[in-house]
């Protein structure tokens, strides 16, 4: 068994592009809390993922500079290459399915880390803007065809950290569908597609995307 390994994921519909992650599918090779922050310093990914019980898909989620409670492209990521229907977290179990070329996880916004939402007028505008300062989490995000549902968006984690422009965020498609209150198909960074689905019972999200092992 690889100690790493690195997937893309929210592909596009060619299988391009995507957001890198790491998943160390045994995570007794790091065992604390500061082995795992190293060495997703090291990998230097948006985020890496610790497998702590790959049949319970117990996993834990860094990124360069922090851990994680929730993060969607981690979880679709994992789900696929673990292939499994349930994922344990300390904010819940989330639910994992797949559907032809999508993998996708259920879960609820109030598990998301907080992301500033700010709508821009035209998909030109987002695709214009320079990385802000660190600071806030911003998700810049306009309507490329709004009755379709057609998003375009870029994140910009503002942690300087080094991930100064996140290529496919769940967590903040997540946020963005409980505020619009229907599904949503996101482009993002430089051509990832995420899918949202929802809400639904009870104001559970789903998230979709394409996953590959990356080259």
């Amino acid at each position: 068994m690889n100690e790493l390994d690195v997937l893309n994921v929210f592909c596009g519909p060619d299988g391009s592009h995507g957001n890198l992650l790491g998943v160390v599918r045994d995570g007794r090779t790091h065992p604390d809390p500061a082995s795992r922050q190293a060495y997703a310093a090291e990998l230097g990914f948006s985020e890496t993922v610790f497998v702590d019980d790959p049949e319970r898909g117990r996993l834990d989620i860094y990124t360069p500079g922090t851990r994680l409670p929730f993060a969607g492209h981690p979880l679709i990521g994992a789900s696929w290459l673990l292939d499994i229907e349930v994922l344990e977290l300390e904010v819940g179990d989330v639910f994992a399915r797949q559907d032809g070329e999508f993998s996708w996880i259920e879960a609820r916004p109030e598990w998301a880390p907080s992301r500033t939402l700010r709508q821009y007028a035209s998909a030109a505008e987002v695709d214009a803007l320079e990385v802000p300062e660190p600071g806030e989490w911003v998700y810049a995000w306009a309507w490329e065809d709004e009755a379709a549902g057609r998003v375009r968006a870029r994140g910009f984690p503002g942690r300087g950290d080094g991930i100064d422009e996140d290529e496919a965020t769940g967590a903040a498609a997540l946020l963005l569908t409980a505020r619009l209150g229907r599904a949503l198909n996101v482009t993002q960074g430089r051509g990832s597609q995420i899918l949202t689905g929802g809400p639904g019972p009870e104001g559970t999200i789903e998230i979709g995307g394409r996953v590959r092992f990356a080259d």
